[in-house]
């Protein structure tokens, strides 16, 4: 699915306003960014609009404020680090309305090349409600609007959708040009075998995932806590494991489309178990079939993590979604671990479906290994689910 969207390299931006919503939701703890990957991956886009000459307004959300400011979820900390990346000022407009005077003032006095970042979109109320009037505000600052956050675009809010109203012409950064290309054609023009990974812990969160991959995928692994509702489909008992009883059906409904499709199905054979949910307990490994009462499955076996690792040994496209365990706890990160380092060995194309997925290789030490690592967990999940995302729809076509 190459992209029939206009991308930054479709625009003439000399001497203009661009608005780009980027995605600098990062992780802080006491006003330290403690991952900045996200701010890493937005520089390409700036650095080329800096280049060519235009006047390059930033705005982003971090974190849930619910629309009014809260201090500990300002992007003052972003600016300062862009400063510091970018090798030049980067203007921090300190408006607790997001388009305020010091917004206004600061767009005013753009030279071409500047570089203003606007304060956290989600302080307006507006803005997860897509409200034409913020939208409004927003476009009135630029000409042209770039949306590069892939993370935010599964949403319909003002600073990824509503905006592209009020701008005479709209694109996707660098970023978003190459999640777009890379999900798109994985999932769409894969080079096969194509394997896909799922974990995590609910089978609610990827009902239509799996529903979509059965139909582009070869293989299919199933590990983490969702893993549990497949055994029982199957006949087995789980324990204390995670269970969703009200998926069975739906697990059964899977495996059988899977037969009929000639997709290889896999859960696994094997399940470290325990009876308290810390890293420092006694574990065990059984078959996931027979997990006893009061225990439950924390990680995959071993018996499973070499199943899961040759089955991706075969591959030539794979894409994961999702831990095998909980990957928080050191015993028990294990079958996490062998699904990187399997993905981290071959010679193919290897996407991460972000979040917890993209943490645990980062964590790991296997992120340089990987051909992509997606910045957005649920917008890489919808990517997969085979849906359009707004944020990608309401840009200008070619």
């Amino acid at each position: 699915m190459m992209l029939n969207k206009k991308s930054i390299d479709d625009l003439v931006v000399k001497g203009k306003k661009v608005l780009v919503r980027c995605d600098f939701n990062v992780p802080l703890q006491d006003g330290v960014i403690t991952d900045e990957n996200r701010i890493v991956a937005a520089l390409p886009t700036i650095e080329k609009l800096i280049q060519e000459g235009a006047k390059v307004i930033l705005c982003s959300h971090m974190g849930k404020p619910k629309g009014e400011p809260k201090p500990e979820l300002s992007l003052a900390p972003v600016a300062k680090r862009l400063c510091e990346k970018l090798g030049k000022e980067v203007v921090f407009a300190k408006d607790d309305n997001v388009v305020g005077e010091n917004a206004k003032k600061a767009v005013a006095q753009m030279k071409d090349g500047d570089i203003v970042l606007l304060e956290n979109t989600r302080y307006r109320k507006e803005e997860t409600k897509n409200e034409e009037s913020f939208s409004k505000e927003l476009g009135s600052l630029a000409e042209i609007f770039v949306n590069d956050a892939f993370g935010s675009s599964h949403r319909a809010h003002c600073s990824t959708v509503g905006v592209t109203k009020f701008v005479k012409e709209s694109a996707v950064g660098y970023l978003m040009e190459k999640e777009i290309n890379f999900l798109g054609n994985a999932v769409n023009n894969p080079e096969r075998p194509f394997v896909a990974i799922l974990g995590g812990s609910k089978v609610s969160d990827k009902i239509n995932v799996i529903n979509n991959l059965l139909e582009k995928v070869d293989t299919l692994i199933i590990g983490g806590g969702m893993a549990y509702t497949f055994a029982v489909a199957k006949g087995g008992k789980v324990g204390k494991s995670l269970l969703e009883e009200d998926k069975v059906e739906y697990a059964k409904q899977m495996m059988k489309k899977a037969e009929e499709k000639g997709v290889k199905f896999l859960i696994p054979v094997d399940t470290v178990i325990t009876q308290e949910f810390k890293n420092d307990t006694p574990f065990k490994t059984v078959s996931t079939m027979n997990i006893p009462d009061d225990w439950e499955g924390l990680d995959i076996g071993e018996e499973s993590r070499k199943i899961f690792a040759e089955a991706i040994q075969g591959a030539k496209t794979v894409v994961w979604n999702g831990p095998m365990g909980v990957f928080e706890f050191p015993n028990f990160a294990k079958g996490t671990q062998a699904v990187a380092e399997a993905m981290a060995q071959i010679d193919a194309t290897t996407i991460i479906g972000g979040g917890d997925s993209a943490a645990a290789v980062n964590q790991l030490g296997y992120g340089e290994k990987m051909t992509h690592i997606s910045t957005g967990g649920g917008a890489s999940l919808e990517f997969l689910e085979g849906k359009e995302l707004p944020g990608v729809a309401a840009v200008d076509d070619k």
